[in-house]
């Protein structure tokens, strides 16, 4: 008799939110949301301004609190960790924010330097300064360290973030809205990293957008938070033709964007 064909395992899970529920005063920003991102893969969340997708990012390394729910990483459940805790977490998560927060009073290489001495304070000068190299030469901007922030483009400030935020070998990457306000060239730039940093880093993305363009340039799966919740996970084909109604209202709202159709 011929054996059962073997079911196929299913994509490891590296982070779960179970549940979450977040709200400021009278205003809840979500309520029972659930999602997994498996290892390895770029998720992307979109939603409408205002509907939580960066709310959820910081809930995951410990910058804000859920009131209720669970977020499991790596088997481990967060919730509960204080600031203490939450600082292994951030040697492998690592956060590239919106506006860079780049630090303007020192040099580029002193700000990707910084994570190195919060969580690697036996790392000697001169290994510091070999990983600030790397990680510039991974954004395409070798030889910078003695520039100042402020003599930067916007692109070039957000892959300097990138280079600060890769600078610990983080295991996961999260992008807050990583090419609002950046010119079509910079943005492209910005996309080919994000996937560029799966390839060289195996690592595993999240990204916060609202633009389709790059959410479809970028992603293995989407996310769609509305309504206080997520309404639907699928891969990019899935999204495009999506008869849910609060995508479908979304991705409709955003057909000038190129490569929608």
């Amino acid at each position: 008799m011929t054996a059962p064909a073997a079911t196929p395992a299913s994509p490891e899970v590296l982070i779960r939110f179970e549940g979450l529920r977040k709200a400021f005063g009278p205003k809840v920003v979500f309520d029972d949301l659930s999602l997994e991102v498996r290892r390895g893969e770029t998720l992307t969340v979109i939603g409408g301004s205002g509907a939580g997708k960066s709310v959820l990012l910081k809930c995951l390394i410990g910058l804000m609190d859920p009131d209720d729910g669970h977020i499991v990483f790596d088997g481990q459940d967060l919730t509960g960790f204080g600031e203490k805790e939450f600082l292994p977490i951030r040697r492998q998560v690592a956060m590239v924010f919106q506006a860079s927060a780049l630090f303007d009073s020192i040099s580029v290489g002193e700000n990707i330097e910084y994570p190195l001495r919060v969580h690697f304070p036996e790392m000697s000068d001169e290994e510091r300064a070999r990983r600030v190299a790397r990680v510039l030469s991974l954004v395409n901007l070798p030889g910078i360290e003695a520039m100042r922030p402020s003599d930067l483009s916007g692109g070039m400030r957000r892959r300097v973030g990138l280079a600060r935020a890769i600078a610990t070998e983080p295991h996961v990457i999260l992008w807050d809205e990583p090419t609002t306000g950046l010119d079509p060239i910079s943005t492209r730039i910005i996309d080919d990293l994000i996937r560029g940093m799966r390839a060289k880093l195996h690592a595993t993305s999240i990204v916060v957008t609202h633009d389709m363009q790059s959410a479809f340039t970028v992603s293995d799966r989407i996310a769609m938070l509305a309504n206080r919740k997520i309404v639907q996970v699928g891969t990019v084909a899935e999204m495009r033709t999506s008869t849910v109604k609060e995508v479908r209202a979304f991705l409709d709202a955003r057909k000038g964007e190129a490569r929608l159709d």
